[in-house]
């Protein structure tokens, strides 16, 4: 049995080469040198118009994209921010470069917001980020009239959710704003880079100003010079701009788009199928309204203890496949307790058992069904080898 490479990406394609070798000829990299059609500038208008939007800020990382929406939407100093207690750390991280307070919320087994956590702390806060982590979109129903009735913006944190639908509509589009990322292990890959859209004048001339448009470089972005003339030389710069050469790295992949989405989720629905087999296993299922756009795969343990689990992803990983289970690995990013940049970090009982046995598996969309069929074989096969052990 062959393990595939569970980290590699799929290629560049081929229609990036001409335009990489351009700009390397040219040393032309920085967004803001050419008159009209810098790479940036066509990547942001391609992006809003896949997704439907009306504006789109390319910068350095989704990170970037969280802290200038934030700052964007002009909250007071030390504003409340409502997020899941199961993101990456990043997410407060933004909150407070933006100097505003994090507040965790409870999420299920099903890695989504608890409603009714949500609700009742959703009156404390002046805004909320909602990140889809992993790509598992929570009630958006829900969270939407809860927050269009107190007037409260939704930021979607969509980095791993490029491609997923609510509705059939797209998600980063049922928010204020809609942030993305461009990083290795994204749908599109650029090593790093990130985008946000929104439909708001206003709030995306902000996001220009302070991402880098220093002096006039705002008059390149098209569609919002009245408002850019209103901010000029009133907010302070920050400089998380997007680079030209990264921009030619991701255009041609926006066409790849739809076939990865297809593929990824295939390969994460074929592996679920197989993994539910598992009375040891539960892989949660979609939400009604969503279709999901996956690369990696999410699963709960049942019925092992801690050092059940810890024997369980030890022995996966000795046979080829790394498992992560988030709240048993040390340092984890993705565990709130280790975010002890936050004053005051609450707990969050609920959240912290689903992270002691929720585990992580990616699960890049070039693979094939005999790689799915290797890498199952190896989980199934170690939550065999670890039970069997309990049992003897």
């Amino acid at each position: 049995m062959t393990l595939p490479d569970m980290h590699r990406a799929e290629a560049i394609p081929e229609a990036a080469r001409a335009e990489i070798e351009r700009l390397l000829q040219t040393g032309d990299l920085f967004r803001y040198t050419a008159a009209s059609d810098a790479p940036v500038s066509l990547l942001e208008v391609e992006f809003a118009q896949m997704m439907g939007s009306r504006y789109a800020l390319a910068v350095s990382s989704c990170s970037a994209a969280l802290f200038l929406s934030l700052l964007a939407l002009d909250l007071p100093k030390n504003a409340r921010v409502l997020i899941p207690g199961f993101t990456f750390a990043a997410v407060p991280s933004s909150v407070i470069h933006a100097n505003c307070q994090p507040v965790l919320c409870e999420v299920g087994d099903n890695y989504r917001v608890d409603m009714k956590d949500f609700e009742a702390k959703l009156p404390s806060v002046d805004a909320v980020i909602i990140s889809h982590m992993r790509g598992h979109t929570s009630d958006m129903d829900a969270i939407m009239a809860l927050c269009d009735a107190a007037d409260i913006p939704v930021i979607e944190d969509a980095a791993h959710s490029l491609g997923t639908l609510w509705h059939d509509r797209k998600i980063g589009t049922i928010g204020k704003i809609g942030c993305f990322s461009f990083q290795s292990y994204k749908m599109v890959n650029a090593g790093e880079g990130g985008i946000l859209i929104t439909d708001d004048a206003d709030l995306v001339a902000r996001a220009i100003i302070m991402s880098g448009a220093y002096e006039h470089n705002w008059q390149k972005h098209p569609g919002v010079a009245e408002a850019c003339t209103r901010w000029q030389n009133k907010l302070p710069l920050y400089n998380l701009r997007l680079n030209n050469l990264s921009a030619a790295l991701v255009r041609p992949q926006l066409a790849e788009l739809p076939r990865r989405v297809a593929d990824g989720l295939r390969n994460h629905d074929y592996v679920a199928a197989r993994l539910n087999a598992s009375a040891h296993i539960s892989v949660p299922a979609p939400l009604g309204p969503e279709t999901r756009a996956p690369d990696s795969i999410q699963f709960n343990t049942v019925g092992l203890d801690d050092d059940a689990i810890r024997a369980f992803a030890a022995a996966s990983a000795a046979a080829g496949v790394k498992v992560q289970v988030f709240g048993q690995s040390a340092d984890n990013a993705r565990a709130f307790w280790n975010w002890q940049f936050i004053e005051d970090l609450p707990e969050l009982p609920q959240t912290r058992k689903m992270l002691m046995s929720a585990c992580d598996v990616r699960l890049p969309v070039h693979l094939k069904i005999d790689d799915l069929d290797a890498v199952v074989d190896v989980l199934l096969g170690a939550i065999m080898a670890v039970t069997n052990a309990e049992a003897a």
